[in-house]
């Protein structure tokens, strides 16, 4: 077996072909859109290459040539010196059931990132932001992944463990038939805030872009904005946001709770993308892009996929959560177009919101890992930080 760098239009278009021969036989595999991956690695577009951060990856060529494998290490600008150690990361896995060639590619990322005086890494992650190509698959490997969601073979996981990789976090993925009432507590609570008559939820049907970006900034800012290490954002960043769900956007499920004209919580969703990727077979060149808005515009909708749910700190635990939740089942129901939503990761770090999640009816229903790994077997591993304890620097997070 040998390592081939990825470093001209060959060994590219390999490195973006291998899923297709280790799923060939998955019913469930939903590939990645091509052009999202290949941005990852394009200096012009992800702007990490700019604030210097740096990327090699590799394919693993057997005896006759066949690739069996692929991997990517990373040097992330932002985070890679802001914790206790250096830490570099590795992600874009893909390799044959063999433990050797899964081992010669760890060990690739490894001396890489060691070249580059980190003290670890992490694992498989995202040479960008945690909503998007993080985690290893560990339960549920028999149902379709969500779009830009890591899905993986099972055998993934003692590779990762058997190299030496501990568990840093894990991320809970969560399934809601919407036809189910909000649980007693949140209606009960709920019902308080409905005889306020400045009180109100409403989805953004009606409204413009500008108006949905400042809508959202507020709710941010006064959720997350400053708090357990989270900056406020700007509102080009939120207009960028917002910007870039125009496509897919569904105002029906774009759900916000004002008091007032104040808005103090949000419960985001889009449709899910994967119903209709699956019938473009991962590239959205000029055929792909009609494909899919053929089936976005006519195609069958199943899911939603709530991407952030947020309230104002002032207004946490007072019955907006129960109340938005309400308004998806008495608003979104009837449409019938939706009968159920997926919610994106949250992590093990994040307990508040977990007991929020898990009041609502919720069931788990996928987990993933993000895994870590020290080089040096005398450092202490340490778990993601728990957001909230106390005296612990917490790490932000984009879910």
């Amino acid at each position: 077996m040998q390592l081939v760098a990825v470093n001209d239009k060959n060994t590219h278009k390999r490195f973006l072909n291998l899923p297709s021969f280790i799923y060939k036989d998955d019913s469930n595999y939903i590939p990645h859109i091509r052009q999202d991956v290949e941005k990852v690695f394009d200096p012009k577009k992800n702007k990490l290459f700019r604030l210097g951060g740096d990327v090699s990856r590799w394919l693993l060529v057997d005896s006759s040539g066949n690739d069996i494998g692929r991997v990517a290490a990373f040097i992330h600008p932002k985070t890679s010196k802001s914790g206790k150690y250096k830490i570099g990361g590795m992600g874009f896995f893909e390799c044959i059931n063999n433990k050797e060639a899964a081992f010669k590619l760890f060990d690739a990322c490894k001396n890489w990132c060691l070249e580059r005086g980190m003290q670890g890494m992490d694992g498989p992650v995202n040479f960008g932001e945690r909503d998007q190509f993080w985690g290893l698959l560990t339960e549920n490997f028999t149902s379709p992944p969500s779009y830009a969601m890591n899905y993986n073979p099972s055998y993934y996981v003692p590779f990762f463990e058997d190299y030496g990789f501990k568990n840093y976090f894990n991320q809970y993925v969560y399934w809601r038939d919407l036809k189910l009432p909000a649980q007693e507590v949140f209606v009960k609570k709920a019902n308080i805030l409905s005889h306020n008559p400045e009180f109100s939820v409403r989805c953004m049907k009606g409204e413009n872009a500008e108006k949905i970006a400042e809508y959202f900034l507020e709710v941010y800012n006064s959720a997350w904005g400053g708090h357990e290490g989270f900056k406020n954002m700007r509102i080009e960043q939120a207009r960028a946001i917002i910007k870039s769900m125009k496509v897919i956007m569904d105002k029906d499920i774009l759900i916000f709770a004002f008091d007032g004209a104040k808005p103090i919580g949000f419960y985001l969703n889009i449709p899910e993308l994967n119903e209709f990727f699956i019938h473009v077979n991962g590239n959205m060149n000029w055929w792909g892009k009609l494909k899919f808005m053929y089936y976005l515009k006519f195609g069958k909708r199943k899911t939603m996929l709530g991407i952030v749910f947020g309230v104002s700190r002032d207004y946490q635990g007072r019955g907006v959560e129960g109340a938005m939740i309400s308004y998806a089942g008495d608003y979104v129901v009837p449409m019938n177009r939706y009968s159920e939503t997926i919610l994106t990761w949250i992590g093990d770090f994040n307990p508040k919101m977990l007991r929020v999640i898990e009041n609502l009816g919720t069931i788990l229903y996928r987990t993933l890992v993000t895994y870590r790994i020290l080089f040096d077997n005398s450092l202490e591993f340490e778990r993601h930080p728990i957001l909230g304890a106390k005296n612990k620097k917490s790490e932000s997070t984009d879910s």
